[in-house]
């Protein structure tokens, strides 16, 4: 059992349909037929969306999405009509809300991996490959791959794992052309976002997008390189052989399953609340990132 420890009430604002809530987004339309989405402070981790929120992490996402949106506009378009909460909304909606195109979403999570870690790890230990995709001995926790690999997964519900799975089985389900293109997309995209990070000290070890058609155009949606999608580095400090240190929500991992934390990962109960001390933490790794990333400082 897992999913949200204790599920939000979306705010009703006059004009707008919820349409579901995220572990970290609400969705709605509006009446032209648009999307709004919002993205919240809750934070997940093992399956679990926290009782604990973080402070400013949606504004953090949101304003770091738009800002990389800009930055690939020459690669790729994005599913952004405008930024303004629709009259009515909660005041706290202002920085947290994109007004987005209606899309034909493809149900796939497009992985892009320059680095070996993660679930990518644990495959390469037991059989050398990573979704079906051969990569050399001798690699470890934090290692460079030889060129970055299109790794995608199986799109889960709240609570639920995502799942690797083969470029053929892509391929399978949503067709030989779009499968190619969803690859192409997600490598490209990935590349220009590894060269910028790069040149602020950053590695960015993985990251996953999502992606729709607006027609007959590919456009990436929803959040993208932001650090609940992606894997940074600090550059300076990486070392493979090791789990590295990240911006992300790493803080918040590491505390649940200490032993302060009390909780058995392995258990049906719910995680715990989590420490100011943690909440800090964590919202210091999203708002570092955010300046390191933009070269703007956080207000």
């Amino acid at each position: 059992m897992s999913g949200f420890v204790e599920k939000p009430e979306p705010p009703q604002v006059p004009g707008l349909v919820h349409l579901h809530t995220g572990k970290v987004r609400d969705l709605y339309r509006n009446e032209a037929g648009d999307l709004v989405m919002v993205a919240s402070d809750r934070i997940s981790a093992y399956d679990w969306v926290l009782p604990t929120e973080i402070p400013d992490k949606g504004r953090v996402l949101t304003q770091l999405s738009l800002w990389w949106f800009d930055q690939l506009a020459d690669l790729m378009p994005n599913h952004v009509l405008g930024t303004e909460p629709p009259p009515g909304a909660p005041a706290d909606w202002q920085g947290r809300t994109l007004v987005c195109k209606s899309l034909e979403m493809v149900p796939v999570e497009c992985v892009a991996r320059g680095y070996l870690t993660g679930s990518g790890l644990v495959e390469y230990n037991e059989t050398r490959t990573v979704c079906g995709l051969a990569l050399p001995h001798g690699l470890s926790d934090g290692s460079e791959l030889p060129a970055p690999i299109f790794t995608p997964a199986t799109k889960a519900a709240v609570g639920e794992h995502d799942e690797n799975v083969s470029y053929e089985e892509v391929a399978r389900q949503v067709g030989a052309e779009t499968a190619a293109q969803l690859r192409q997309a997600t490598l490209a995209v990935y590349g220009r976002g590894r060269d910028i990070a790069r040149e602020r000290g950053i590695l960015l070890a993985d990251t996953k997008f999502e992606f729709g058609f607006d027609g007959e155009t590919l456009v990436v949606a929803d959040e993208v390189l932001t650090p609940d999608s992606s894997r940074f580095w600090p550059a300076d400090q990486w070392e493979p052989g090791r789990a590295q240190p990240s911006f992300d929500k790493q803080y918040v991992r590491d505390w649940l399953t200490s032993a302060e934390s009390g909780w058995d990962r392995k258990s049906e109960q719910p995680p715990p609340a989590l420490p100011q001390l943690v909440v800090d933490a964590t919202r210091a790794k999203y708002v570092e990132a955010y300046e390191r990333l933009t070269g703007t400082p956080w207000t």
